[in-house]
């Protein structure tokens, strides 16, 4: 009897470690579509006027919610939204900004996603 109960209990133990290991790899999947970009921070890095402050803090918030249900799609349905996301931002922020803001925000945005690993 005392050894079922060992078993048991061993057996429980691997099966807890292992999910535990899965719910990390889950969040840490999760984080990295998470954009909470930081409005004051960009509007310094490419010195926007408040009325472009204004706009891009929209379009961030929608690009922030759009990563987000990427990151929910399955697997190669994930990539197409990832990119159309990025697409659909760049063509926002391409319509607000001026010429040396965007090139600057476009290096921003590649750096990020790079680090992200989400840049293939």
């Amino acid at each position: 009897m005392k050894k079922i109960v060992l078993t048991v209990v061993a057996v429980m133990s691997m099966t807890m470690a292992f999910a535990a290991g899965e719910n990390d790899n889950n969040t840490a999947t999760t984080n990295a579509y998470k954009f909470n970009v930081s409005t004051y921070a960009l509007s310094r890095a490419l010195n926007l006027n408040q009325d472009q402050v204004d706009m891009v803090e929209d379009i961030n918030n929608t690009f922030a919610v759009e990563m987000m249900n990427a990151s929910v799609a399955d697997g190669s349905e994930r990539d197409v939204k990832v990119k159309a996301s990025v697409k659909k931002d760049l063509s926002y922020m391409r319509y607000v900004l001026t010429d040396r803001q965007y090139r600057e925000y476009v290096k921003l945005l590649n750096v990020t996603l790079n680090n992200r690993g989400l840049n293939k």
